[in-house]
C-alpha cells in the first residue's frame, strides 16, 4: 500500500476534516488534538480514508453511526478492515453513541490500545 496521498480522494478528506460529525469533533478536540503521541484526522491509508490515524501505533480509529450497523455497511466495513491489516494497521471501532455516553470510556480505550500497540511494535 502507498500510504502517501491517493490524488483522487485527498479533497475528500480534506471536506471531511471540515465537515466533522458532532462525534468526531468531540473525540478530536476534548481528547485526540492534544494526545502527547500525534494523532491525524481523516488520513489517507491506501484507496480508504480513516476517521483517524496513529502513524507511530499502526492505529486507525473508525467512528461508526447507525449505517455502519446494517448489512452494507458492516461488509464495507470488513474490507476496509482487513485491507488494513494487510498493511499492519489495526483498526478499531467506536459507535457515535459510545463517544456521546461513555466518553471517559472511549478515551482509556483509545489509550490502551495505542499503548498496547506501541509496546508490541517495541
Amino acid at each position: 500500500m502507498d500510504r502517501k496521498y491517493n490524488k483522487n480522494i485527498v479533497p475528500f478528506a480534506r471536506n471531511l476534516r471540515k465537515n466533522m460529525t458532532k462525534e468526531e469533533r468531540h473525540l478530536w478536540y476534548d481528547f485526540l488534538r492534544n494526545y502527547p503521541i500525534k494523532i491525524t484526522r481523516q488520513k489517507v491509508l491506501g484507496k480508504y480514508i480513516a476517521d483517524f490515524y496513529c502513524a507511530k501505533a499502526n492505529l486507525a480509529i473508525e467512528l461508526d453511526g447507525s449505517q455502519h450497523y446494517e448489512y452494507e455497511g458492516l461488509i464495507s466495513d470488513e474490507k476496509r478492515t482487513e485491507y488494513l491489516k494487510e498493511y499492519g494497521i489495526k483498526v478499531i471501532r467506536i459507535s457515535n453513541l459510545d463517544v456521546m455516553e461513555n466518553f471517559e470510556g472511549v478515551c482509556m480505550l483509545i489509550d490502551k490500545e495505542i499503548r498496547q500497540s506501541l509496546s508490541q511494535l517495541s
